[in-house]
């Protein structure tokens, strides 16, 4: 067994692994009970398994112009995925959403930070 068959077996992996979190991202935003939980889950397990493969694809080509462009990417989906996220998750929740009834503590209800109070909601 070569170094290049090693090589290949990593690079393999870490695209097998990146095509299973991005498979649970997608049945975390099908099996999940509500907007929050859904978003969180194609937030967090999407940006890592596209990561990992962004990260395969730039071991496996490495010229600078594909090792750029997947360093880019995966700047941009580090920057603007927990953004994004968290906006939406504010607007979700100032619309005053149906939350997950099995949701025992709400923390940001009736505070300041409320974003259902600033928006002249509740």
């Amino acid at each position: 067994m070569t170094f290049l068959d090693i090589w290949q077996g990593f690079l393999g992996l870490l695209i097998l692994a990146g095509a299973i979190f991005s498979l649970i991202a997608a049945i975390g935003v099908i099996r999940l009970p509500d907007a929050l939980t859904r978003m969180h889950a194609s937030s967090k397990a999407g940006t890592l398994g596209c990561g990992m493969i962004l990260v395969a694809v730039a071991l496996f080509f490495p010229g600078i112009d594909v090792v750029a462009r997947a360093g880019a990417a995966i700047l941009f989906l580090l920057l603007t995925t927990p953004v994004a996220a968290h906006m939406i998750g504010r607007a979700l929740y100032a619309s005053s959403e149906k939350l997950w009834s099995g949701m025992v503590v709400d923390e940001l209800r009736g505070t300041p930070d409320d974003p259902a109070n600033r928006l002249g909601g509740n």
